[in-house]
C-alpha cells in the first residue's frame, strides 16, 4: 500500500483516535493523495466527509482552502479542529480587519494548513490579491449542492466557484455533499469548471439503518399537535421539530409550553447571539427539545438525537434527507416522522413561487433600482417590497431577486449597508421567461417527490435512494411501509 495512505492513517490515529478509515473514505484519499485527481463525494450527513479533506491537508505541501456556506458552521469546525491539535483558521466578517489580514498572511506563509472562508470572501480585492500568492494544494467545497441553481439550497456566490478556482490556478479539488441528484451532480462539476473525464464520483448510498422512517397524515392543527405529542411522550432523548413557517412554529411552541413540554425555539428572525446561545445549549445537553425552521442544523454534530419530526411538509427530498441525517449519529435507534397535511403543501407551493421571480418582476425591480436608488438605500427592503410585492409580508421575491442581481454583477454593495449601486445591464438569463418557468417547474417536481414519498407504499429508504440515483438499495425492514408489508 502507498506510503501516503499509511501516513494518512497515522494522522487519523494521532488527531482523531481511529485506527482505520471507512472503505469509502480510503478510496477518496487514494484518489487525492496517490492519483492527484478531483473527487465529488456524496456521503450521508454524519458519514465522515470532512475527514476526506482535513487529513490530506496535513500531508500536502501547500495549504487547503475550504469553502463553507455559513459563518457559524466554519467557526464550529475550526474550534473542533483546534481541540484536536490541528492548526486551522477562518476568515469572515465576524473578526476585525487586522485579524483577517493576519490570518491570511499566516495561511499564505504556511503557518496554517487549513483556511475556511465563505465564497463571498472572493468579492474582496485585497483577499483575492493575497490568496493568489498562496501555495494551495487542495480546494475543498463543502455543501457543494449550494453550487446548483437546480439544487435545494442554491447560494448565488457558490455558482462562481469555478471563477475562483481559475483565480488560484485550478488546484486539485474535492466537492462534498450529502444531497445531490444526478442532475445536480452534473451541475456541480460544470460550475466548478472541472472536466467530467477527470472527476471521480464516490457515493455511499443512504447507509443509516438505525433511522426508522415514518409518515402520518393529519387533517387539522389539533391532529398535528396530537401526532407531535405522541412522539414526545414515547421518546425521551434529544429531538428536533422542524417547521416551515415561523408563525406556525411560535403557535406550536405556545401549545407545547402550555402542556409542560420544556423546549427552545430557533429561527432566522432571532439575532445571531440568541441563535448561537440556543444552539450551544442544545448541543451541550442543557436543552433536549428544539423547535426550528431549516435555519437550524447545518453543521450540527450532536450524536444522540433520538427523533426528528417534520411538522410541516419539507420542500424537497434533498432537504428532508439532510435534516433527518442529524438523528442517530451514535448508531442507536432513532425515529424520523414526517407529518403530512394538505394545507402545508400549499404553503410550500407559495414558497416556490416566491423563490422564482419571473422575468417581468426582475425588470420592474431593475427599473425601480435605477429610478429610486436613493430611496431604496434610505428605506431598505421594506420600501422595495411595497413597490413590487403588494405588501405581502411572506413574499420574499425581492430578497431572491436582489441576490441574483448581485450574483450576475448587475449590482454592487447592499441595502443593509446603504451603498447599493447599479453597475451593469440585466443579463439575458434574468429576462428569459422560459428559463424562469423551467426553474419553477423543477422546484415543483421536487415538492411532488415529497408527496410521492408520503403516498408511496414501497420501502421509504429505497424511495430516497432511488431519488438520488442509487438503485441497489434493499428494503430496510425499518420503516412504516416495510412494517405494513411484513418486511423485517
Amino acid at each position: 500500500m502507498n506510503n501516503k495512505i499509511e501516513e494518512a492513517k497515522a494522522i487519523l490515529k494521532q488527531y482523531y483516535g481511529y485506527d482505520s478509515f471507512r472503505e469509502s473514505q480510503q478510496k477518496v484519499l487514494e484518489r487525492l493523495l496517490n492519483d492527484k485527481e478531483h473527487c465529488l463525494l456524496l456521503m450521508p450527513t454524519g458519514g465522515g466527509k470532512s475527514i476526506c479533506y482535513q487529513v490530506p491537508s496535513q500531508i500536502f505541501e501547500g495549504g487547503t482552502l475550504v469553502i463553507s456556506p455559513l459563518i457559524a458552521l466554519m467557526q464550529d469546525q475550526v474550534d473542533a479542529l483546534r481541540k484536536k491539535g490541528i492548526d486551522a483558521t477562518f476568515i469572515n466578517s465576524t473578526i476585525s480587519k487586522k485579524d483577517r489580514e493576519s490570518r491570511l498572511k499566516d495561511f499564505v506563509s504556511g503557518k496554517y494548513k487549513l483556511l475556511y472562508v465563505t465564497p463571498e470572501r472572493f468579492r474582496k480585492p485585497e483577499f483575492v490579491e493575497k490568496i493568489k500568492s498562496a501555495n494551495i494544494s487542495l480546494f475543498a467545497v463543502d455543501e457543494a449542492h449550494c453550487v446548483s441553481e437546480w439544487g435545494h439550497d442554491f447560494r448565488p456566490d457558490y455558482s462562481r466557484l469555478g471563477e475562483f478556482r481559475e483565480m488560484i490556478g485550478y488546484p486539485l479539488t474535492i466537492a462534498l455533499t450529502a444531497t445531490a441528484t444526478p442532475e445536480v451532480q452534473k451541475d456541480i462539476i460544470e460550475k466548478l469548471h472541472l472536466d467530467p473525464v477527470n472527476v471521480k464520483t464516490f457515493h455511499t448510498g443512504i447507509q443509516r439503518p438505525n433511522l426508522r422512517l415514518e409518515a402520518a397524515e393529519v387533517f387539522d392543527e389539533k391532529e398535528k399537535f396530537e401526532a407531535i405529542k405522541k412522539i414526545l411522550d414515547k421518546y425521551s432523548g434529544p429531538g428536533i421539530i422542524y417547521f416551515s413557517l415561523i408563525q406556525t412554529l411560535n403557535k406550536f411552541s405556545e401549545k407545547l409550553g402550555d402542556k409542560g413540554y420544556k423546549h427552545v425555539v430557533y429561527h432566522g428572525k432571532l439575532n445571531p447571539q440568541q441563535r448561537k446561545k440556543i444552539q450551544r445549549k442544545f448541543l451541550g445537553g442543557e436543552e433536549n427539545l428544539i423547535l426550528a425552521t431549516n435555519a437550524f442544523g447545518m453543521g450540527i454534530d450532536k450524536p444522540d438525537i433520538r427523533f426528528i419530526i417534520h411538522a410541516e411538509v419539507p420542500s424537497s427530498i434533498e432537504s428532508y434527507y439532510q435534516e433527518i441525517g442529524r438523528a442517530g449519529r451514535d448508531g442507536k435507534d432513532s425515529i424520523c416522522q414526517l407529518i403530512y397535511n394538505q394545507e402545508d403543501l400549499y404553503t410550500q407551493m407559495e414558497f416556490i413561487k416566491w423563490a422564482n421571480p419571473d422575468a417581468e418582476f426582475y425588470s420592474r425591480l431593475y427599473d425601480t433600482l435605477k429610478g429610486n436608488l436613493t430611496q431604496v438605500n434610505s428605506y431598505g427592503v421594506d420600501y422595495l417590497r411595497e413597490q413590487l410585492s403588494f405588501k405581502n409580508k411572506y413574499d420574499f421575491r425581492v430578497e431572491t431577486a436582489l441576490g441574483m442581481l448581485d450574483r450576475y454583477g448587475v449590482t454592487e454593495g447592499s441595502i443593509e449597508t446603504k451603498d447599493l449601486q447599479v453597475v451593469s445591464q440585466m443579463p439575458d438569463i434574468l429576462e428569459d421567461d422560459e428559463y424562469m418557468k423551467e426553474k419553477m417547474m423543477s422546484d415543483n417536481k421536487k415538492l411532488l417527490s415529497v408527496v410521492q414519498y408520503f403516498r408511496g407504499e414501497e420501502c421509504r429508504r429505497v424511495y430516497v435512494s432511488e431519488y438520488f440515483g442509487f438503485f441497489d438499495e434493499k428494503p430496510c425492514g425499518n420503516c412504516d411501509n416495510c412494517t405494513i408489508n411484513g418486511i423485517e
